[in-house]
């Protein structure tokens, strides 16, 4: 489990220049380390940065050492505890807007699954995969389709979303990674 000065210290990476303005937020990176562990094929390090902070080339070409250290740490925590057949629990907001949140861990998780459209829906039975995607899309904010604006103007079938997050989660990590 990463500790509060290791997320501090993720944070502070983030939101460094140059890529402050277009980098994601730490629920954002949770959610593109959790499409790693869940989905099809585990990215490296360096892809994880690329996509967090919405930059091309790592400069100087090496990500820190803490970044690349809390990134295995949350990915190992995370495939532990769906191997132990626990649910995943997102992080939790210090202040008082977790739908923001939840919508910044959304983007980053299919941020991800886009970039890699093609091996999630490769990897298994299409039609599975994009029915257990749709709270994330969904919440996600990235899309205007119409039903997912109305899901989430209503904070109803919005908290319907996120409370179906965590088994999505399970249901995709089994789908890729338990054997047949």
């Amino acid at each position: 489990m990463l500790s509060n000065s290791d997320i501090e210290a993720l944070e502070d990476i983030l939101f460094a220049e140059p890529w402050g303005e277009d980098a994601l937020d730490f629920f954002g990176l949770h959610g593109v380390v959790c499409a790693s562990v869940v989905g099809p094929s585990e990215l490296q390090a360096e892809e994880i940065f690329r996509l967090a902070t919405g930059t091309d080339a790592v400069p100087g070409g090496e990500i820190p050492e803490i970044f690349s250290r809390c990134i295995r740490q949350l990915a190992a925590d995370m495939a532990y505890s769906l191997d132990m057949g626990q649910a995943l629990e997102l992080p939790e907001p210090e202040d008082d807007d977790p739908m923001n949140a939840l919508e910044n861990w959304c983007a980053g998780f299919v941020d991800t699954f886009l970039e890699h459209e093609e091996e999630w829906l490769d990897a298994a039975s299409e039609e599975e995969t994009a029915d257990l995607m749709v709270p994330m899309l969904t919440l996600s904010g990235l899309f205007d389709d119409e039903d997912f604006q109305k899901v989430r103007n209503s904070d109803k079938l919005s908290r319907q979303m996120a409370d179906a997050i965590p088994d999505s989660l399970t249901d995709l990590y089994l789908l890729f990674h338990a054997p047949d």
